[in-house]
């Protein structure tokens, strides 16, 4: 973990960390504790100067494209190294939530996968960079296989995959917030 561009440093309630199978119910506990979409801030990490580190501000042109209206980091305005310290003071200092998602590079099994976790995102590792902490939940996207050079891996990653990645985390997203709309709540036990 200490390896990804995104890696996640904090564990989830009980200790554990997420795998990609657990994004949907990931997803969906969020939506359930915080329904409104004007409290939820994305921070979508990443450069649209390499393709894999594409992989955060696809997502946030495709989040912009479905309607919701927090989004930092997208292809036309990237969150990179240059502007994400100043985007986690501005996000913590406006925002309830703040979800972080980027970039990393893991086991080739886990290719095509997401780690999730609540709890910050630590963006920059792999390649060195002392970038601040971000989010209250992460999502890191595995666009690659570690290597030893991770910046070369980064560049040469498929942009395919990247898309399908992006695609596949916003609709991801739509469909927890979609579902955490048609469940009723019990005002008087507030579930």
């Amino acid at each position: 973990m200490k390896a990804c561009i995104g890696s996640i440093e904090k564990k989830g309630e009980n200790g554990q960390l997420y795998a990609d199978f657990g994004l949907n119910a990931f997803l969906s506990r969020i939506a359930e504790k915080h329904p409104s979409r004007d409290e939820i801030l994305f921070l979508c990490i990443g450069t649209d100067r390499s393709t894999g580190d594409s992989f955060g501000p696809l997502l946030g042109t495709m989040l912009r494209a479905q309607g919701w209206p927090y989004v930092v980091g997208t292809l036309d305005e990237p969150c990179d190294a240059y502007r994400v310290e100043q985007a986690v003071r501005a996000a913590i200092a406006e925002h309830a939530v703040v979800i972080a998602v980027d970039a990393c590079l893991g086991k080739a099994q886990s290719v095509g996968g997401y780690l999730v976790a609540e709890g910050p995102l630590k963006p920059g590792q792999a390649t060195g960079a002392n970038l601040p902490e971000a989010g209250h939940y992460s999502i890191a996207g595995i666009v690659n296989g570690m290597s030893h050079k991770p910046y070369m891996t980064l560049q040469t990653t498929p942009l395919h995959r990247v898309l399908q990645m992006a695609s596949g985390l916003a609709d991801a997203i739509e469909a927890a917030w979609k579902d955490s709309a048609k469940k009723p709540t019990n005002a008087r036990y507030g579930t």
